[in-house]
């Protein structure tokens, strides 16, 4: 029965993956037809967390004082890991191949790492430095500096900042707390949205939406299909799976499985868009995903070694009886 269960988890981990890594594909096809990132990232999000709300009220019966207690984390949430994460990385689509704007996202894994160096003044292990130099190869070869076509430097420098957008989503999805992940994800895409509105109603961030049809796998299609894809399949059922998966097979089995993101993401650019990175971008996009799977595993290294320092101090110092 743990088999079978582990088994479908896995499943529901990949098509969480796979619905994740489907969202470049039809953010590009509106952008070329003339929307902005800011119209399609508020028409996502809001999407999402019109579907999302059930589930969050549901979850969040009798407890709506987490809410107030949390509202810090929904707002930087919505604002930062959801808004400007998605916003970055539409841009940074509109300028480079799907899977290199992607690519650099998954730098903000590596952002974690040093984010907490600085918090803890805890050097990261030999393993997880490893990953780090790593994912940083792999970055020059995904840029292919030498190449006879070199990337264009604002779409690295916004997916840069859709990195540090992801480095955040993780530090708070980390955070101690008891709010249910259900009711962050609903509760902070509603502030995302708020936020992005707020923003293209001063023009802060343009706001175009055109009403034409997009070009996907080489036909045309509406472009409300393109806006419904990206709220109801790359949006709310991405995390809704990855949040069951993760109960399932736990956060790190789930986070491993959730890095065949940016391989969905190339196969359906190819697809979809006819995009396929050049031989050196693929070989840098391996050395990137390594890295990460070696942070990660420097990083879980390190958490077990505290686990059982912990536990041998408390064996050799117990608590009085009594004491909780």
């Amino acid at each position: 029965m743990v088999t079978r269960s582990k088994g479908f988890g896995l499943w529901l981990a990949l098509a969480s993956a796979a619905t994740f890594g489907s969202s470049g594909p039809f953010a590009k096809s509106l952008l070329v037809e003339g929307w902005s990132s800011g119209a399609i990232v508020l028409l996502r999000v809001t999407g999402a967390s019109l579907v999302l709300a059930v589930p969050a009220v549901l979850a969040l019966r009798g407890r709506w004082s987490l809410v107030r207690e949390h509202l810090a984390t929904v707002l930087a949430y919505g604002a930062v890991a959801v808004a400007g994460c998605q916003v970055a990385y539409f841009y940074a689509v509109q300028r480079l191949d799907v899977g290199v704007a992607l690519l650099l996202e998954y730098l903000g894994v590596v952002l974690v790492v040093l984010v907490v160096w600085v918090r803890t003044r805890r050097a990261p292990s030999a393993l997880t430095g490893l990953g780090i130099v790593l994912a940083l190869v792999g970055l020059v070869l995904v840029l292919d500096l030498g190449g006879a076509v070199r990337p264009d430097l604002v779409g690295v420098a916004w997916g840069l900042v859709a990195a540090a957008g992801l480095a955040t989503f993780f530090v708070l999805a980390a955070e101690d707390s008891h709010l249910p992940p259900v009711a962050l994800a609903g509760l902070g895409m509603g502030a995302g949205a708020v936020v992005l509105a707020v923003l293209g109603l001063v023009h802060v961030l343009p706001m175009h939406f055109v009403a034409t049809d997009v070009t996907l796998l080489g036909g045309q299609a509406p472009w409300w299909a393109a806006v419904g894809e990206l709220a109801l399949v790359a949006a709310a059922a991405a995390y809704l799976l990855g949040v069951t998966a993760a109960r399932v097979l736990g956060s790190t089995v789930a986070s491993f499985v959730g890095l065949t993101e940016v391989l969905f993401a190339v196969l359906f650019a190819w697809l979809l868009l006819g995009e396929l990175p050049g031989l050196v971008q693929l070989l840098g996009g391996v050395g990137i995903v390594a890295g990460v799977v070696a942070v990660r595993l420097g990083e879980l290294r390190r958490e077990r070694a505290d686990r059982a320092t912990a536990a041998a101090d408390e064996a050799d110092f117990p608590l009085p009886s009594g004491v909780a």
